[in-house]
């Protein structure tokens, strides 16, 4: 695709990001360097209006025109902001962080109202009702024969009961992020009732309970796929006495190659992210199973490129054009 493409980035403030590591600056970058005009808005800043007697089905919000650059500490030069209709864009870059809130859900509501390819629509990317439709951590639960052994519930006794079966086990909160409130519980740990006193307390969501998969110790890959295709990997290995292999909390990125097994992985879900609509997606393997499909502002991208030399952002551009009309 050679047109000039308008992209807005709906993302947390730009000023505050890892140019190094950040995989929205690399979709940003590339987007820029295939002549692309950028535009970045916060969530906090859309605004909908309908009906009455004013303008109808318009979404806007304030939108910042930008130009980026691999320069730490001026890797950002704005325009002069502008209250915008974002059915004006081209393309919309959904990237802001979890949690996978009501904050998170209203806005894919919101962008709903935009999202397409006709005249005052844009591309939404991922689009926002399955992003809405596929928490993270649930949404592999729908391929039981690719996941280790695993209990969503609210439920003490069934929790207890799990960890009696299966002895070692991770808990984590069902609509966590980045490694947070992530937990290795062992079978003569005595702290897991007032974890869960803890949690419940302050909370009316349940939790996800794995099997302790001991190959973390050699890495939690992560694997990007674009249009449900795997792009390449990376193995994020835990600090040493730490069972979170997450970079937010100390997890070293190493290349790594796709096995046989990341393969039929990513074949056995790859058309459903296609049909979908989730063009950018990180999934998470632990030894031969997949613990989590990523799709909200999924990671990786920077360290993949350093790694093999390859373009993934790149990769992913030519998916995105290729769903707009030609």
């Amino acid at each position: 695709m050679s047109a000039v493409l308008d992209v807005a980035v709906q993302m947390d403030p730009l000023e505050n990001i890892d140019i190094n590591g950040d995989s929205t600056f690399a979709m940003m970058l590339e987007a820029q360097n295939r002549g692309h005009r950028l535009f970045v808005y916060e969530v906090p800043t859309m605004a909908l209006t309908e009906g009455g007697k004013g303008p109808e089905g318009r979404l806007t919000a304030l939108v910042r025109p930008v130009r980026v650059q691999r320069e730490k500490g001026n890797h950002a030069v704005f325009g002069p902001a502008e209250r915008i209709n974002l059915g004006r864009m081209d393309v919309i870059l959904m990237r802001q962080d979890p949690p996978f809130d009501m904050a998170y859900i209203t806005a894919t509501h919101l962008l709903e109202h935009v999202h397409g390819t006709g005249p005052g629509r844009a591309l939404v990317v991922n689009d926002p009702r399955s992003v809405r439709d596929a928490p993270e951590k649930l949404l592999v639960t729908h391929y039981p024969e690719l996941m280790p052994p695993t209990l969503v519930s609210w439920d003490i006794g069934e929790i207890h009961a799990f960890r009696r079966q299966w002895k070692d086990i991770i808990v984590k909160p069902l609509f966590g992020n980045g490694g947070s409130g992530v937990f290795r519980i062992r079978e003569d740990d005595q702290n897991l009732n007032a974890l869960l006193e803890m949690h419940f307390a302050r909370s009316r969501e349940p939790l996800m309970i794995q099997r302790y998969e001991a190959a973390v110790r050699k890495g939690d890959k992560r694997i990007i796929l674009a249009d449900g295709v795997p792009i390449g990997a990376i193995n994020r290995v835990p600090a040493e006495g730490e069972a979170r292999s997450n970079m937010h909390v100390g997890g070293v990125a190493q290349p790594v190659q796709l096995s046989a097994r990341d393969q039929e992985i990513c074949e056995a879900i790859g058309p459903m992210l296609r049909e979908r609509g989730l063009i950018f997606v990180g999934i998470d393997v632990i030894g031969d199973w997949l613990t989590e499909i990523n799709v909200t502002s999924p990671t990786g991208l920077q360290e993949l490129q350093r790694f093999d030399g390859s373009n993934p952002a790149g990769v992913l551009w030519d998916c995105i054009e290729a769903r707009l009309p030609s």
